[in-house]
């Protein structure tokens, strides 16, 4: 598709050019670097957009950050999740940190290892930090205490 643009584009320079030289109109070319102006944009406006979320850190739009909540909400022995956070990391690998709340303390480095299998797997997040808390009320960040 790119090499595609880049031959219409280099076409329309040369037919603009045989046209200003028939009938000797000059505003053709004005319009259509315009055209092509619009071209560009048109086929470069993704990179832009998904450049500029890379660049702010926001959660890649192929992530639902609800159905991530959802899944470590649902683990066994978890009561709460907080400072839920995915952001990229580069175009290819995203990262995730999370609290969690289990009263009945950390469950072991082996459930750890599977829940950050799951998100991998799931929801293509590459490198998960989980911090497991037995009791909120110690972390700042927890929703009741944060300000």
């Amino acid at each position: 598709m790119h090499m595609a643009a880049d031959a219409a584009v280099s076409a329309s320079v040369v037919v603009a050019g045989v046209a200003i030289l028939l009938t000797g109109l000059h505003w053709i070319d004005p319009v259509v670097s315009l055209m092509i102006s619009a071209v560009i944009i048109w086929g470069t406006w993704g990179l832009f957009r998904d450049s500029v979320n890379l660049a702010l850190q926001a959660v890649p739009a192929e992530i639902n950050l609800r159905e991530v909540g959802r899944y470590l909400a649902n683990l066994p022995n978890v009561t709460a999740v907080h400072d839920l956070h995915v952001w990229p990391m580069s175009t290819t690998q995203t990262a995730l940190t999370v609290h969690l709340e289990m009263p009945a303390g950390p469950p072991g480095d082996e459930f750890l290892h599977e829940v950050c299998e799951h998100l991998h797997e799931q929801f293509a997040i590459e490198h998960s930090t989980i911090q497991v808390e037995q009791d909120a009320e110690s972390c700042s960040l927890a929703p009741d205490r944060a300000e």
